[in-house]
């Protein structure tokens, strides 16, 4: 059977066998190559040969076009060479044709035709390689728009040569060589007395000697290999460097990497190269990369880990990432857990397929901590990719801050809410939760909560966006807990329901004040109760773009609410505009504040409780049932009020005379599911209905002078008011 065209092949597992090999000529046209401690040949000039030895950095299938032919493809295989290789195959086969193979010898790439059942291809040896010994990767795609099980195979099929010895290694430094079945481990001479060696069949154990220090210098362990039952285990007091190379490994009964060292160590990912991790379902580890200190994580290569028993990567101290590129793509509990601090300056993470949180941070002692014991995450740079499907679960989750200050995260959480029988409360999931603060000074976030009682962003103390771009969607409903059931779909009035009891989905939900000076900000809710942002004390707005269409409020504070700048944009379909439980101040911006029909409107301040709106600058358009109107003197900025129609995506100015004081843009998406004091009604606000007014339109402008008359017009339509 033929293979379709156009494949789309992608890595789901990669397998690397690390061998050191003979080299054999492949025809009488080749010159003859040395195996590993000869010398090389005369090299023609009545000089001896320099001997060079290297180590391959990296495989990777880059294409598998078709080219020719109705059953003709081209394969390339690119790589980064130390060593070279004399003759490989590249193994090319499905169940639903003949096995087909290239044969070839390497010179930093293959490119060839091979056709399917009986095609096969020869390539020419680069004498300009060096001789020497080399490793082996095995690797397997599989294509997956058509069929599950085909497959590209790279692999050796020569000879195993000696592995090299001590002294053929750089001061400082530990190979551990996995093949299969086998490990073996080479230690530099200078160091060789300092490290004791543990090996069954494909486990190993090294312990680094006590006597390691300043004088000795840090030891480097190099992983290459692959096993389907195998470990390392390294045991030690003094900080370490751990290089995977091209490392595959499983260990069927614990983690596949356990470092049960205190201090720092860095885990460096060889530039270019393919690793993975996984560990046994049935052990008793905390995770498949576990490390009794703190990980560093730096180089250019990539790590996949999946954790069977509990978390993928744990660190009992902090993690900092740079440049590496990690993906977790299954983990009983959380796919990153550390403890003190989480710190991404660069790289890219990916996670998905996790029973808790994508990346939780604790921290490490409960009182007398370090300094660096701040149970902080901090993203400067880099790219996260989340995606958490476990009920009330966070993609991003910290004891104490969360602080971005750069870089992109993709956040996708989807499970509904529960109740947390310990705490006596709902809880629900969110794409970033902080037990404290929440700072955002830069950076790109996309976030969407799916899942009843769902949040963009929650924290328990105070949230600050002073830059960057932040879009948020939820569609989860409310969720509510009575008579020991839970409902994630209420659509009861929640008002006299205790605050325990409930979670509403929210955009953004902080228990303290809430300050925006800066960048911008768009939130979407859908599900019933969600508002796009809350703030349980005060609210304030100096400056930045906020876009926001919510079912429920598009902003509420519990406190009082400032707009001191910036430009506002709300879109509430069911409830208010801007829903103050106090005082509503505004005093610069441009703010537009549409809410819906009878006692919901554009902005509310909590008149029944003696508080007002007051306006002393800015531009202000607000539309719905009853606005809340200023009370005393202390609102210097006059304001108009009237009945006026308006239309999605119209111009609306007000003037006086030949002199315009502001026009404003209706929202394009403003009508058919919001239409101002037309909009289909909801269950009222805590702020309490707005204040009486002449009119479903307030406009208050910079300039206007109380007791003159000013003239509202979009298209043919105008109306005058005087301003009070």
């Amino acid at each position: 059977m033929k293979l379709k065209k156009n494949l789309s092949i992608f890595l789901t597992a990669f397998s690397l066998l690390i061998l050191t090999i003979g080299v054999s000529a492949c025809s009488d046209d080749t010159p003859e190559i040395d195996k590993p401690g000869q010398e090389n040949p005369d090299d023609g000039n009545g000089e001896e040969g320099d001997k060079e030895e290297n180590y391959i950095s990296e495989l990777n299938l880059i294409s598998f076009d078709k080219k020719t032919g109705e059953d003709e493809y081209q394969v390339t295989v690119k790589y980064a060479l130390d060593e070279h290789i004399s003759e490989a195959k590249l193994a090319i086969s499905s169940s639903q044709s003949n096995d087909a193979t290239i044969e070839g010898l390497i010179n930093g790439s293959i490119e060839g035709y091979a056709v399917y059942g009986d095609g096969e291809l020869t390539l020419p040896f680069d004498n300009s390689n060096p001789a020497g010994s080399y490793s082996v990767v095995m690797a397997t795609f599989i294509e997956s728009e058509y069929y599950n099980d085909y497959h590209v195979v790279f692999y050796w099929d020569g000879e195993v040569a000696d592995i090299p010895s001590s002294d053929d290694l750089e001061d400082n430094t530990v190979v551990v060589y996995y093949n299969e079945e086998e490990a073996t481990v080479v230690a530099s001479s200078n160091i060789a007395e300092y490290i004791s060696a543990t090996i069954s069949g494909a486990q190993v154990t090294l312990t680094q000697s006590g006597d390691v220090n300043d004088a000795i210098g840090e030891i480097t362990y190099i992983l290459n290999g692959g096993s389907s039952n195998g470990s390392f285990i390294l045991e030690g007091s003094y900080k370490s460097t751990i290089m995977l190379n091209g490392l595959s490994l499983t260990n069927k009964s614990g983690a596949a990497i356990d470092i049960q060292n205190g201090k720092r160590i860095k885990v460096k990912l060889a530039d270019g190269s393919f690793n993975s991790l996984t560990d046994g379902a049935d052990g008793n580890q905390k995770a498949s990369l576990y490390c009794k200190g703190h990980l560093e994580f730096s180089g250019s290569g990539s790590l996949n880990v999946v954790g069977n028993t509990a978390h993928a990567i744990s660190a009992k101290e902090y993690i900092e990432i740079k440049k590496s590129e990690i993906t977790v793509t299954k983990a009983v509990k959380d796919g990153i857990n550390c403890n003190q601090y989480f710190l991404m300056e660069s790289g890219t993470i990916n996670i998905s397929g996790t029973g808790d949180d994508g990346i939780q941070v604790s921290y490490k002692d409960d009182t007398d901590r370090e300094a660096e014991d701040t149970g902080t995450l901090t993203i400067n740079g880099g790219s996260l990719n989340i995606s958490v499907t476990a009920d009330a679960a966070k993609a991003l989750k910290a004891d104490n801050d969360i602080i971005v200050a750069g870089g992109t995260i993709n956040a996708n959480v989807s499970g509904n809410g529960i109740w947390d029988s310990e705490k006596s409360k709902t809880k629900a999931s969110a794409c970033l939760g902080a037990d404290n603060n929440i700072e955002i000074s830069g950076g790109s976030l996309i976030l969407s909560a799916k899942g009843s009682g769902g949040k963009g962003i929650s924290c328990d103390n105070e949230f600050n966006f002073s830059g960057g771009n932040l879009n948020i969607s939820t569609s989860g409903g409310m969720l509510v807990y009575s008579n020991g059931s839970l409902n994630h779909n209420y659509t009861g009035n929640t008002d006299r329901i205790d605050s325990d009891m409930k979670s509403s989905p929210k955009g953004i939900k902080a228990d303290g004040n809430i300050t925006i000076s800066g960048g911008d900000i768009y939130v979407k809710t859908t599900g019933n109760g969600a508002e796009g942002i809350e703030s349980k004390s005060e609210l304030t707005v100096d400056d930045g773009k906020i876009t926001i269409r919510a079912k429920d409020d598009g902003i509420n504070s519990s406190g009082n609410m400032y707009i001191k700048g910036g430009i506002l944009d709300v879109i509430s379909t069911g409830n208010d505009g801007l829903d103050s439980n106090k005082n509503l101040y505004i005093s610069g911006g441009v703010t537009m504040a549409f809410g819906a029909s009878g006692p919901e409107c554009g902005l509310d301040a909590n008149d029944e409780q003696g508080y007002s709106v007051y306006f002393t600058g800015g531009y202000v358009l607000a539309a719905g049932g009853r606005n809340s109107v200023p009370k005393n003197s202390n609102s210097t900025q006059p304001y108009i009020t009237a009945n006026f129609t308006l239309t999605a995506g119209s111009e609306v100015s007000v003037g006086s005379g030949d002199k315009t004081l502001h026009t404003f843009t209706i929202p394009s998406d403003y009508g058919s599911s919001s239409n101002g004091s037309r909009a289909g009604g909801g269950p009222g606000g805590n702020g309490g209905p707005g204040g009486n007014n002449s009119g479903n339109l307030l406009i208050s402008a910079e300039g206007m002078v109380s007791g003159s008359s000013y003239t509202i017009k979009s298209g043919s339509s105008s109306t005058t008011a005087t301003a009070k």
